[in-house]
């Protein structure tokens, strides 16, 4: 494939959930792969709900994953472009005025369903006079604008679904412009596409539809006509649509909870394809892996639970780099010790305070905790003085296994079950381990 353009183009009217990543990363994906661009546009022509909240949002959740763009496009920056696509289709006659009210279109729509036509605007706006344009006017009536669709079958290649076509009439001509003057979706993003050089377009299968009015478009506007790739949409667990307020789905929410970024990645770049899912290092690797052939055509569900679990396996074989700044004080040698026993970066930390401040020790038998103090080794102390340690008290005490092991561990870190004892035995210290055995706060 030749260098690819692509782009990630979120509204800034809300945070962005796992489906959204999902495209994004995708997008990114064949961007690098391919050696070509990748463009964030921010999609804010709602100016009522756009907020810059939610654009620095968007951007900190795209560093934080570190898909970072080559270049930002905001659309509310573009609206001298619409205009003049507008009245360039205008003036050839692809584009034409419309007048009808929403009730009037919906009693359009409910006539064409009752004689078993397609719910699709007539075009009887073409039949108006100039007289009757100007009598509407006067009454207050602004004109939408719709574009005139051809009437050939228009037909692409989906890079996932295969072989797409759309006969003519049986989709209405589309509104590019609002009676407010403000363009639409479809108008804004052909524009932006065609003259930001997109020449790969990866977004959700809602848009397959849109798909032939785009490509109509784009010629009719000049433009050379992208590729596609309509993916199905991520689901939750129960197979109903993603909700950003449950089933653990919002990116910044994701983060606040311990996830790691390329344990996240990890997860969206395999789910709905044939690869596996598993911790991935790098996003290189993910990269080089991707390919739209291994998309199922079936949506993938996501569940929150899958990721945690994920994001503890990514954990325990993570070198001490990649988790560092989360971790001050600590080195890679601890992270070794500990880093299979935590969900969370920053259990380590908790793993350091109880291995060197005081904790509330758990003695089940006071007599055994004061017997193996006794046998406990002199200074100094390794790796070896666990085993050492544990040998004295078997033969002293004639206990073995779970009866031996687990007082001992207990006693030392106050749980049941953590890291080997015979790492963390040096790192606690003799002193400390004196006190606990002695059922101090030590």
């Amino acid at each position: 494939m030749s260098p690819a353009v692509t782009r990630f183009a979120p509204s800034p009217t809300g945070r962005l959930h796992v489906g959204n990543i999902r495209a994004a990363l995708m997008n990114w994906m064949v961007a690098r792969q391919t050696g070509g661009s990748f463009i964030l546009r921010l999609d804010d022509t709602d100016a009522e709900r756009s907020t810059d909240a939610f654009a620095d949002g968007i951007r900190a959740d795209m560093a934080w994953l570190g898909l970072e763009w080559d270049r930002e496009e905001r659309q509310s920056e573009r609206f001298s472009r619409y205009e003049a696509a507008r009245a360039a289709m205008a003036a050839s006659g692809r584009l034409y005025p419309c007048y009808e009210t929403p009730q009037e279109l919906k009693t359009q729509r409910n006539l064409h369903r009752a004689k078993g036509l397609p719910p699709v605007y007539d075009r009887s706006a073409l039949k108006l006079s100039d007289a009757e344009r100007t009598g509407l006017e006067s009454e207050g009536r602004e004109p939408h604008w719709r574009f005139r669709l051809g009437e050939e079958v228009v037909a692409f290649d989906d890079l996932i679904r295969g072989p797409v076509s759309f006969e003519p009439g049986h989709v209405s001509d589309p509104v590019l412009v609002r009676a407010d003057g403000i363009p639409t979706y479809t108008l804004a993003s052909v524009v932006d596409d065609m003259e930001m050089g997109v020449t790969l377009v990866v977004r959700g299968e809602d848009h397959v539809a849109n798909t032939a009015v785009q490509i109509e478009l784009m010629r009719a506007l000049g433009g050379d006509v992208p590729g596609y790739a309509n993916h199905p949409f991520l689901t939750s667990a129960s197979g109903d649509g993603l909700s950003k307020r449950k089933g653990g789905a919002a990116i910044a929410d994701l983060r606040d909870q311990g996830i790691e970024p390329l344990a996240l990645t990890s997860y969206l770049a395999r789910i709905g394809t044939s690869h596996p899912i598993e911790p991935l290092y790098a996003l290189a690797d993910m990269t080089a892996g991707f390919s739209f052939e291994t998309i199922s055509r079936n949506p993938p569900r996501y569940d929150p639970d899958e990721v945690f679990a994920l994001n503890a396996k990514w954990l325990h074989g993570a070198p001490f780099v990649l988790v560092a700044d989360q971790l001050p004080g600590l080195d890679a040698g601890f992270w070794e010790i500990v880093r299979g026993n935590v969900e969370r970066a920053t259990d380590a930390l908790e793993w350091w305070r109880i291995c060197r401040e005081p904790i509330e020790p758990v003695i089940s038998d006071p007599d055994f905790a004061i017997e193996a103090a006794n046998l406990l080794p002199d200074d100094p102390w390794d790796a070896t003085t666990w085993k050492t340690w544990t040998q004295a008290v078997k033969e002293t005490t004639g206990r073995k296994g779970r009866e031996l092991f687990m007082p001992l561990r207990q006693a030392l870190t106050g749980l049941d079950h953590g890291p080997e004892l015979a790492a963390l035995l040096p790192i606690i210290g003799r002193e400390r381990v004196l006190a606990r055995l002695g059922g101090q706060s030590g």
